[in-house]
């Protein structure tokens, strides 16, 4: 009978296991952001000229310049609290591995100065609030450049 009882309560066991094997767990690391330039489902920075600011896709961190030292934040400095990452230009480095993408910085700095556009872009996600890109055609598109080179400067925000 003790032997019976073990046997039920080990098929039980393995089956509860079982099925607990089978719950999958689906977390959203290294997503970008809605605010991202549609079309780069693999890149981890973005480069964001206006702001002199990268933005770490992977840890979901801006990575700026602070007093002199590198800081990586959740957020952006209150300064740029109003900054509209929606339809400001980011720069995708898709040429990038590692941790220290402001080691390019002073590259960047200049082949990228506050003001660049190069290709336009569409977000993915949409505006909270402004009802971008639904279904309208707003202007942004990627037109596969997919390195950020786009060609000449802009003049200002758009």
């Amino acid at each position: 009978m003790k032997t019976i009882k073990y046997f039920l309560i080990g098929i039980l066991f393995l089956s509860f296991s079982y099925t607990q094997a089978q719950v999958s767990v689906n977390v959203n690391i290294g997503t970008p952001p809605a605010w991202g330039p549609a079309g780069y489902p693999d890149v981890r920075y973005y480069y964001l000229p206006d702001l002199e600011t990268y933005y770490d896709v992977s840890s979901s961190n801006y990575v700026y310049l602070n007093n002199g030292k590198w800081v990586r934040t959740r957020s952006l400095p209150y300064v740029y609290r109003n900054y509209d990452l929606y339809n400001e230009y980011k720069v995708v480095l898709t040429d990038y591995r590692g941790d220290r993408p402001y080691d390019n910085f002073k590259t960047h700095k200049v082949k990228y100065g506050k003001g660049y556009k190069g290709q336009p872009q569409k977000t993915i996600g949409q505006k909270p609030g402004k009802g971008n890109n639904k279904g309208k055609d707003n202007g942004h598109h990627d037109n596969g450049n997919h390195n950020g080179n786009g060609k000449g400067k802009g003049n200002g925000k758009h």
